[in-house]
This record gives C-alpha cells, sequence and structure tokens, in this order.
C-alpha cells in the first residue's frame, strides 16, 4: 500500500512538472507574470518533492542511488531543475528556467515511463564501488553544466534571431544581452569539461580494475572522448581562434546534441557499460 501511495505521488509530481512547464510556456508566448510566477513555485514544490523521493531512496538502497539509467535520470532530472532554480535566482534570467526544465521534464518523463530494469538493479547492487558512485554522479554533474550552457547559447540564437529581424518586442527586453548570453554559456562549459574529463578518467580506471576483458575501442569510451575531443576544440575555436557570436553558439549546440547522443545511444552499442542497458 506504502509502494502505491508513494507511486502516485511520484505521479503527481510529473503531473505538477508538466503544469510548470505549461505556465512557463504561457508567460514565454504571452509574457505572463502571474503565470512565470506560478510556474515558479510549482517547480519549487516539484524540487522539494524530488530532493525527498532522492533521500528516501538513498536510504532504502543505502547508497547514492545514480547506478542505473533510471536512477541516473533521475539524478540528472534533479539537477536541471536545481541549477535551473539556482540560475533564476541569482542571475535572474528570463526563460532560463522555461527552456531548461523543458529538457529536465523529458528527462523525468523518460525516467517515469521505462519500464523496471529489476537486472540492472542486481547487476549495479554487485559492481558498486566508490569509485564507480564518484564516476557516474560526477559526470552527471558535468551533463547538468553542459545543459545550461547548451540553453544559454539557445538563447543568444535566440535573441540574435530577434535582434536580425528587428522584433523589437517584450522577449527581447526579458532576455539578457548577446555578450552575457555568451560569457555565461562560456563559463558554464568551463565547469562541466573538467568535471566530464574527471568522470572519464575515473570510468576508464573503474573499468580497468572491474572488467577484465575490456576494450579501449568500445563505443561507450571512444564516444566519451570523442565528446571530449569536440568541446575541445570548441574552447580552441574560442581562445585561439577567436570565434564569437552565432558561430560559436551553433557549435556549442551541436556539442550538446553529441553528448546526448553518446549518453542516450552509444552506450548501447558499449559491451561493459551496463549502466545504460
Amino acid at each position: 500500500m506504502v509502494d502505491l501511495y508513494m507511486t502516485r505521488l511520484h505521479e503527481l509530481t510529473v503531473v505538477l512538472y508538466a503544469l510548470s512547464v505549461l505556465l512557463y510556456f504561457i508567460d514565454f508566448l504571452h509574457n505572463n507574470r502571474k503565470a512565470n510566477k506560478a510556474a515558479f513555485w510549482l517547480l519549487a514544490v516539484v524540487w522539494i518533492l524530488q530532493s525527498v523521493f532522492f533521500f528516501m531512496y538513498m536510504v532504502t538502497t543505502n547508497r547514492f542511488p545514480v547506478l542505473t539509467i533510471l536512477e541516473g535520470l533521475y539524478f540528472y532530472a534533479w539537477v536541471l531543475i536545481t541549477l535551473s532554480l539556482a540560475i533564476n535566482r541569482v542571475l535572474k534570467v528570463d526563460f532560463i528556467v522555461f527552456f531548461t526544465n523543458i529538457l529536465g521534464f523529458m528527462i523525468m518523463a523518460i525516467h517515469t515511463f521505462a519500464p523496471v530494469q529489476t537486472h540492472t538493479n542486481v547487476i549495479a547492487q554487485k559492481l558498486m564501488s566508490e569509485l564507480l558512485l564518484i564516476h557516474i554522479t560526477i559526470s552527471i554533474l558535468s551533463y547538468g553544466a553542459f545543459s545550461i550552457s547548451f540553453v544559454f547559447s539557445f538563447l543568444y540564437l535566440l535573441q540574435y534571431d530577434l535582434l536580425k529581424r528587428k522584433k523589437w518586442g517584450k522577449h527581447l527586453i526579458r532576455i539578457p544581452d548577446l555578450a552575457r548570453l555568451e560569457r555565461i554559456s562560456y563559463v558554464f562549459n568551463l565547469i562541466g569539461f573538467p568535471l566530464l574529463l574527471v568522470g572519464i578518467i575515473l570510468g576508464v580506471q573503474w573499468a580497468y580494475i572491474k572488467v577484465p576483458d575490456l576494450t579501449w575501442y568500445d563505443a561507450k569510451i571512444l564516444g566519451s572522448f570523442f565528446v571530449v575531443i569536440i568541446y575541445s576544440i570548441l574552447f580552441y575555436l574560442y581562445k585561439k581562434k577567436g570565434w564569437s557570436g552565432k558561430n560559436l553558439a551553433l557549435w556549442n549546440v551541436a556539442a550538446f546534441l553529441i553528448l546526448l547522443i553518446n549518453f542516450f545511444l552509444i552506450g548501447k552499442l558499449s559491451t561493459f557499460h551496463f549502466w545504460v542497458s
């Protein structure tokens, strides 16, 4: 009975999340401040409920719950909500919460409606180690930083388009200037890149210790290093070639899409990466 109530409460959380995104969408279309305020408080409630669920699951499993794909998706969605609320509070950037939580809601929906993977949970328990926990946690935190950077680049492209078409409306006023959007996007990439690099190094070290038949041309390893190369090129273009503006924003959007492909698809081709099985 308790499990049933928890399931219904989790479904209610998803509904509240959807309502929050819908209200942010109404605010985006019609510049409705009342909808924006209601959406913010709904999202705050969602964050509280998610935090409670996460803590309860951590107590139940007696570990940090990121060892399966469903746990990882839940943590990823929680990170996105946390970052969006913090950025909205500190930087006062309009629409950042809306666009970040479109992505967050998609992740949450995948988590909610994905089939339960009992065999994966069993494997996760057998292979649990502190090194693996740190690897996954740091990697997901890097995904969160890259996600925020992607949203700022998306806002840059939106603002650029509005300026180019001379759409002098309320949207233009509420979105920060191009220089600030580019700067914040770059800062979050600077945060995400070393986290991703450390996460990959720890993951390779864990695999080398725990997986005796590890092949270095495994799809997950190659895909992860390819993501590192893409973001390294982005930094090179910015610092050495002086790239900025629209081209840099487009490259950042492409880099994030490659990151998502590596996260969701390439891992399924891996011979050892059980976390995405």
